[in-house]
């Protein structure tokens, strides 16, 4: 089992302010520090006696600093500064525990301890917890106040940091954890969730963003300590002054729990949990203003400038007060405004065609009334900021907005695409299946005739949409896209896995061919030439289709090699040394535009004289029957003696 990482608790300062030189080294010794070049942190923590700074920081950084025990009383645990190595904690941190303020054991000298302890903290930490309990906030001493306000206000100051703000150097926030005796288990779980913060609080320099190298902190921590130990010149807030601040204090929290028990703001403030409230600014602001004006008859002999200042959080904690209910009102308005913009909207689009200046219009008025919304609820001098609330808001209505637009606009394409490939798909069909001569430079016609026809639609109607030129080119295109994909679909579909010549055009063409001569009347087998030729015509015509089918041809000026190839190889009885149908690819013809390869050609021509060859074998067998008839009807003629009736035509011709 592995041992649990060690904490190494020491005293850094002891009782009567001597600095543990010794020991510190050994401490850094111990812990490595000097490894840690710049990567390293120092967290401190001050506050009045029995506050549980110690109690924190060991449930903070898992230190083993000493606790106060409750049943003893309150007393004071910590005596001078205690330093640890804090267990699991990146970067590497050291936890400084500070004896507690405002405690009675050391008598005169309890004061001047803890302003140099205080200082020497500021002076080497990233960061400095000041530590106290909630009832003890506006306490002079148990909060402080006194103290921070030495160190701060009363410090001389460089001329170009003499009105410098406290806020303006350090990054001051403020943390509220349950009580540890009463609710132990909430105390670790939020110290916990605190904890997981301190990597990113330490990761930014805090405090000492220029530290010294880890190896020469101690020698730096001495030094500071020597400087703070010999300058004794501290002066307190001079007493005038501490009894406004006191009084001014007492005064404006009796009104603020005054304010908090009205009835009228209660009730207002629980309405607008709920949905906007119409007024609910004037209404507080003339409730809020009841109490500063008793406040001013009060305070009104109290020093002027800590009066002002205690007037100001009084009302600054007022409106604090409301404003997280300020917020949830905003909430519902917005979702109030968006409803109701999507139901105008709707009711312009049903009233009429898409337009987005009918969008933009209802826009317009949906953030006019939300912006009178806020107006109306903000209270007076509250420096209260909806910009976060509208922006969500905005976004909102320009997402629906934008998805309404999207979707009408694709209702356009999808009814533009929709009518170009019927449109297509009925003559493209009808070209194919009619075998007709330069079939491609009609369907070239056909696919520019109606593609023009859809992109002049489109254009017509997509004005009302405000669409950029880039964006109506782009769907042009797409539509000129659409409209070659559905030709070339056609023409795919009908040559498929599962293509039979024989039932295609190609069959088709060969019986019209075969079976009916020029003027598109039934063939007479009578002769052995119409059979022949017959034979020859119509199986021209299928291979002419079937050259056709064999590539797709959508690009002016882009003549191919196919038909003669085939004719070549197939109809001409003089074979060619090297087979044109061989090959996998056209001559000319990129392998996107091929259909039917000139090998799959050439098995489907196979199949097809195979398919086709009763057709030639009955037409010859009827050939065959109407000769022995005339032969049969010649022989009874010549019996009769009047053969020269039929032999009107030459016997050679008939046979």
């Amino acid at each position: 089992m592995a041992m649990k990482e060690d904490c190494c608790a020491m005293q850094l300062i002891d009782h009567n302010s001597e600095f543990n030189a010794a020991g510190f080294n050994r401490f850094t010794e111990k812990v490595k520090l000097a490894d840690h070049g710049l990567s390293y942190a120092v967290v401190a923590i001050m506050g009045p006696q029995s506050s549980g700074k110690s109690t924190l920081m060991n449930h903070l950084f898992h230190t083993n600093f000493r606790e106060m025990d409750a049943y003893q009383g309150r007393n004071q645990t910590t005596k001078g500064v205690w330093l640890a190595k804090c267990v699991g904690i990146q970067p590497f941190t050291i936890a400084m525990d500070l004896e507690g303020t405002d405690g009675s054991e050391r008598g005169q000298d309890d004061i001047a301890f803890e302003k140099q302890s205080a200082l020497f903290a500021l002076a080497i930490s990233d960061i400095v917890i000041i530590n106290m309990w909630c009832h003890d906030i506006g306490r002079e001493n148990a909060s402080n106040k006194p103290l921070l306000r030495t160190i701060w206000d009363g410090v001389q100051k460089p001329q170009a940091h003499e009105s410098t703000l406290l806020n303006d150097i350090f990054n001051v926030q403020v943390v509220a954890l349950p009580n540890y005796e009463s609710e132990e288990e909430i105390f670790k779980e939020e110290v916990g969730q605190l904890r997981q913060r301190f990597p990113s609080y330490t990761s930014q320099g805090g405090l000492a963003s220029d530290r010294i190298p880890a190896s020469a902190f101690s020698f730096s921590a001495q030094d500071i300590w020597n400087v703070i130990k010999e300058n004794r010149d501290l002066d307190l807030p001079n007493h005038k002054v501490m009894v406004a601040t006191v009084r001014c204090k007492e005064i404006a929290a009796e009104k603020f729990n005054q304010l908090m028990q009205n009835k009228d703001w209660l009730a207002w403030v629980e309405a607008a949990k709920t949905s906007p409230v119409p007024g609910f600014g004037e209404k507080l602001t003339s409730i809020l203003n009841t109490y500063l004006s008793e406040y001013d008859k009060e305070a009104m002999y109290f020093d002027e400038g800590v009066r002002n200042e205690r007037k100001e959080e009084l009302q600054l904690k007022a409106l604090e007060s409301v404003h997280v209910t300020y917020t949830t009102m905003l909430g519902h308005l917005s979702s109030k405004v968006l409803e109701e913009f999507k139901v105008r909207l709707e009711k312009s689009l049903k009233e009429g065609s898409f337009d987005s200046s009918v969008s933009a219009s209802c826009i317009v008025s949906s953030m006019r009334e939300f912006d009178q919304g806020c107006k109306d609820a903000t209270m007076q001098n509250a420096n209260w900021d909806s910009s976060s609330i509208r922006k969500i808001l905005v976004c909102d209505i320009d997402a629906h907005a934008l998805r309404v637009h999207d979707v009408k606009l694709s209702e356009l394409k999808d009814k533009c695409e929709k009518q170009l490939s019927t449109s297509l798909t009925k003559q493209v069909e009808a070209h194919l299946e009619d075998g007709i001569e330069d079939v491609w430079a009609s369907i070239r016609s056909v696919l520019h005739h109606h593609t023009e026809e859809a992109v002049s639609m489109l254009s017509t109607e997509i004005v009302a949409f405000n669409v950029d030129n880039k964006s109506i080119a782009k769907m042009e295109q797409d539509l000129r896209a659409c409209a070659r994909n559905v030709v070339e679909k056609i023409v795919r579909d009908k040559t498929g896995s599962n293509f039979d010549a024989h039932e295609t055009p190609v069959g088709n063409l060969f019986e019209i061919v075969f079976f009916y001569d020029r003027d598109n009347n039934p063939r007479a087998w009578t002769k052995k030439k119409v059979v022949r030729a017959a034979t020859k015509d119509a199986y021209s015509a299928s291979l002419k289709v079937l050259s056709v089918m064999a590539a797709i041809c959508l690009d002016d000026g882009t003549p191919n090699n196919i038909e003669k190839s085939l004719f070549s190889s197939l109809m001409d009885e003089t074979k060619a040394a090297k087979d044109p149908l061989g090959s996998s690819t056209w001559e000319g013809v990129s392998p996107k535009d091929t259909v039917i390869t000139p090998v799959r050609c050439k098995s489907l021509w196979e199949n097809f004289k195979l398919e086709t060859r009763n057709h030639v074998t009955q037409a010859t067998s009827a050939r065959d029957t109407a000769k022995k008839h005339w032969l049969a009807k010649f022989a009874i003629a010549l019996t009769a003696g009047v053969a020269s009736a039929i032999v009107g035509a030459p016997i050679a011709e008939a046979l």
